[in-house]
This record gives C-alpha cells, structure tokens and sequence, in this order.
C-alpha cells in the first residue's frame, strides 16, 4: 500500500495511490487526518483501508491532478553517515576518519520538504545532494535486538539529505549542515513493509539535471536496517513515524575531482525500486 499525504484543491489530507489515482481516506470514513494517527492506529486499520478498497469504496482523484506533499513531519528524523561501502572509500579519500561504530546524527525536523518541493540554497556556497532509503518506524522500539527490528517498521520512503558541506563541520553532530530549511525532501508517498520484503535488495539513484550522479543498490549497506534499529534503540526509544535515513552511495558532490555543488536551476531526481521517485530544483 502507498499511503500519500495530498492536496486537491481542499488542503491537506490522506489517501491511498492506486493504479494512476489516489483516494482519500475521509471517502472511506476514515478520521485519521495525521499519517502519525494513521500509524499508530495499527495494522487493523491498513487492513480495513484494504477491505474498503477491494470493496469498491471511496472517491478517485487522478494522481497526476493533486500536489503531493511531504507524507510527515517526524516526531526525530535520524541519519546515517557512510553506510555504503564505496562512500567508504570516497569519505577515506577526503581524508574524513571512519569510526567502526555507526554514525549518527540529526536534521531538524523544520527541514522537512515536499517530494517535489523547491530546494533554497540559502548562505551555502557547497550545496550537495544525497539519496538515501528512509525507514518509517511503525510501532514504539526499545531495546530491540536485529532479529525483531523489522516487527516496528511501517514502511519506506525516498530521502534526499540535502547537505550544506561548509556548515556541515561546524560542529561535530553535523546538525546545522544538515538541517537548513527545505533540505529534507521526503516521499513520494509511504510505501508499507508488506511491499518490500528486503529493503536490501534496492536499486537507489540520484541524478541531477538528467546526469547520473549516485547508482546503487541497498545491498552496499554496512549496516543493515535491523542492525540500525537495534543500534540506536539501545539508547532511547524510537516512536512512530520517525525516519531513520539509511545513509548514501558514493557519487555525492562533494567527493568529485574538482567537486561539482548544486546550483540555482538544478533539478536534482532521487528514485528508489519499488518506492519512487522525488525531484526538488534549486533556487536561489
């Protein structure tokens, strides 16, 4: 199931896409107005979406009519710092230390941008761009060991973690690089676990102005989903609706030779299987 946070025209609400349309669930006489809502209210509630639909119910709206907007704001939006092997080597060739442990950090949840919202440069003079495979956790984690990590996923969704690298190293957390307005384009839409069996078998992409930059699969990670859940649920609780971002393949900006940051015009396209695709322009 695709679940999309939408407008047609009457402000943002909630809907399910399906074959080329997308039908909101206030026609299936959902109350649920909040994908936060919508996950915690549970699996019962996905499943009587599902029944409704199957059953002929609820109003179609043609996709390509509505204005997607970002699926949620999380509650702690969560990334990961060189997690695939080849962005290894291009962070070691930088000269940046590569701990053995996972690296964490933070994007203020105000960074949060529509899946085809325009990206503001802001005072960055090294703008960058980084696809990565979003975790939507689906039920409360503490404590949880890999082997049960994927029971508290809901779902997927496409990240750009858009990157100020100057102000990136201001400090060691990364947190202001990482956290300038609109530099969080999510989405499309929330695709469910069910659809994914192996989040580690994905192609995952990111080309700007049509060239190719990052092309990748999800089997590069170091770190396995289960492995990150289990990570970071050592130390505090992940809720419902956090995005855990699962770090980027190699090919960002930054590491090219002379390095290539984005500019006012650019039109940056992030796409993962079986998932979808973003696509945010630059402005100045």
């Amino acid at each position: 199931m695709k679940i999309a946070r939408f407008d047609a025209g009457q402000g943002p609400q909630l809907g399910i896409v399906d074959d080329g349309s997308v039908i909101a669930l206030e026609s299936l006489g959902r109350a649920e107005t909040d994908m936060i809502a919508l996950i915690e209210a549970g699996p019962e509630a996905l499943a009587q979406i599902a029944a409704a639909i199957a059953g002929g119910k609820g109003t179609r709206v043609a996709l390509d009519t509505v204005k997607l907007l970002a699926p949620l704001r999380p509650r702690k939006f969560l990334g990961l710092g060189m997690n695939y092997r080849r962005h290894v080597e291009e962070a070691r060739a930088l000269g940046i230390a590569v701990p053995d442990n996972q690296v964490w950090f933070n994007k203020q949840t105000t960074c949060v941008n529509d899946p085809f919202g325009d990206l503001e440069r802001g005072v960055t003079e090294k703008l960058d761009y980084e696809v990565e495979l979003g975790v939507v956790i689906g039920r409360a984690a503490k404590s949880v060991k890999a082997a049960d990590a994927m029971d508290h996923v809901f779902g997927y969704l496409v990240v750009n973690d858009i990157s100020a690298r100057d102000w990136q190293f201001h400090s060691a957390t990364f947190t202001m690089g990482k956290s300038f307005d609109t530099h969080g384009p999510i989405g499309p839409w929330i695709v469910t676990a069910d659809e994914i069996p192996d989040p580690a078998t994905l192609d995952i992409t990111c080309s700007v102005n049509g060239e190719v930059r990052q092309s990748s699969n999800t089997e590069q990670f170091i770190h396995s989903v289960p492995a990150q859940i289990e990570y970071l649920s050592t130390a505090f609780t992940l809720e419902p609706g956090d995005i855990i971002s699962t770090g980027t393949p190699e090919g960002v900006g930054a590491a090219m030779q002379p390095p290539r940051f984005l500019q006012p015009g650019d039109v940056v396209r992030s796409e993962i299987q079986g998932i979808g695709i973003i696509e945010n322009k630059v402005v100045a």
